[in-house]
């Protein structure tokens, strides 16, 4: 009888110290999940893609995300500069589109082109000079047009500039650049026509 109690005892002290490390070994996983959860969800992805619709949506914006401040200043001075050429040959377009009308019709009343500075002393009683008055206009309408237009073309290829740059500095801003940059020559027999040689293997490090 008094085998059996010892025996009991021992079972019983047995799965208490089983049970406790079990229950400690709980807690220590679940903390330890915990810490895991906590770290992966502090831990922020830098994403090419809300840096690419950031700049989308706003130019520069996308380089702010990438820490790229000092490229939000160029975008803006090289946006500002083609939007202000783009304003300024639409206005000579349309002066120059306007003259252009008036002195190809047959209404007297309209003569918007004698305001116009073009050079040369123009006598508009003289039909030779009137044509060659007419054509220079032409010209002078046509190039404001198409530097106009280039402008336009200029300012959508900054702003796709502006998206793609955004885009490119996302993926390689976590990418590390190591200051070691190290190469090691080490010997290493090769075979080449079932000879055995010995050649050079060169491994850089960056």
């Amino acid at each position: 009888m008094d085998h059996l109690k010892i025996i009991i005892a021992v079972i019983f002290f047995l799965a208490t110290g089983i049970r406790v490390n079990a229950q400690e070994r709980i807690k220590t996983d679940n903390k330890e999940a915990k810490t895991d959860s906590v770290s992966v969800s502090t831990k922020q992805e830098h994403s090419p893609r809300k840096a690419t619709i950031y700049s989308a949506v706003l130019p520069g914006l996308g380089q702010i995300y990438n820490k790229k401040y000092w490229k939000v200043p160029i975008i803006y001075a090289g946006l500002a500069t083609l939007i202000y050429c783009i304003d300024w040959n639409n206005d000579y377009y349309v002066k120059y589109k306007k003259a252009y009308s008036d002195i190809t019709d047959s209404d007297p009343t309209t003569n918007s082109f004698k305001d116009l500075d073009i050079e040369g002393s123009w006598d508009f009683t003289n039909s030779s000079q009137v044509q060659q008055f007419t054509e220079r206009l032409d010209n002078a309408m046509t190039s404001a047009r198409r530097y106009r237009d280039l402008c336009i073309i200029g300012t959508a290829a900054l702003y796709a500039l502006n998206i793609i740059d955004a885009s490119v500095d996302a993926h390689f801003f976590n990418f590390n650049l190591n200051d070691d940059l190290t190469v090691n020559w080490t010997p290493q027999p090769v075979m080449c026509m079932n000879q055995r040689l010995v050649g050079i293997n060169c491994i850089i490090r960056f």
